[in-house]
């Protein structure tokens, strides 16, 4: 049998997989490792979010040079541009968050000061362009 990697169409559907055991893990897990599965996921530089953004933009370079050639419709080449970029963006207001996210997930120990009552915040749903 070959190895997953040899076949591209085979370790597409691995990756759909892992992620779906991901995000079992996830549901079940305690808020700090749950918070550093997020973090690790939406890091910039070495998160599935990033590292899948940069693959729908190559997928749009491959749309791209087919779509010029005539082999490919050019909307297909706009909407995985589209894609790439709204990625992009999300992933770049994302990034303000990761930090708070990894804190949660390697919380510092308490100081010896008497501990604040906690309270929830308010959620405020905006949404930045």
């Amino acid at each position: 049998m070959p190895h997953p990697a040899s076949d591209p169409v085979r370790l597409a559907g691995d990756i759909a997989r892992r992620i779906d055991q991901l995000a079992e893990h996830l549901i079940a897990a305690p808020p700090p490792l749950a918070a550093q599965i997020i973090a690790t996921v939406l890091d910039s530089d070495e998160g599935v979010l990033g590292r899948f953004t940069t693959l729908v933009a190559t997928g749009s370079h491959f749309a791209q040079e087919h779509a010029e050639a005539g082999e490919l419709a050019p909307e297909v080449w706009l909407a995985l541009g589209r894609a790439a970029n709204e990625l992009y963006g999300i992933g770049t207001d994302l990034d303000e968050h990761t930090d708070t996210l990894k804190q949660l997930a390697h919380p510092e120990p308490p100081e010896a000061s008497p501990p604040m009552a906690k309270s929830a915040s308010p959620l405020i749903t905006r949404r930045h362009r």
